[in-house]
């Protein structure tokens, strides 16, 4: 399951012991519906311009990037937010998933330990 949804081991344990995926936990695994978690993925917002993502996150901010510096294993996102500018660090990896360029409308989604950022 984690690397289908690209989630670290303990996130995609963590989610599925909040109810947020199906799994259930046998022993000392964690075994998880191949078919609904692929359901789920198909559900995703992906190409549908009038979706929004539901998430638990309640700060979440629109924007335009405007630099993007990549690391061999980390990228600096700018994001201009209003008049001002917003700077996130996240996974080269996750830049490139999500196809994200320079000009691309984004959501910083900012939790009180991290800040995120999806494209919509």
């Amino acid at each position: 399951a984690a690397s289908m949804l690209h989630l670290h081991v303990k996130r995609v344990q963590a989610l599925a012991r909040a109810g947020k995926l199906p799994g259930a936990r046998v022993g000392r695994k964690w075994l998880f519906p191949r078919e609904q978690l692929v359901a789920g993925l198909r559900r995703g917002t992906r190409g549908r311009e009038d979706a929004e993502v539901e998430i638990s996150a309640r700060n979440q901010l629109r924007g335009r990037v405007t630099a993007i510096a990549l690391g061999g294993v980390m990228a600096e996102i700018r994001v201009q937010i209003g008049t001002g500018e917003l700077v996130s660090v996240i996974t080269r990896a996750s830049v490139e998933r999500m196809g994200i360029k320079v000009g691309d409308e984004v959501v910083a989604v900012i939790k009180s330990t991290e800040v995120m950022i999806g494209k919509p």
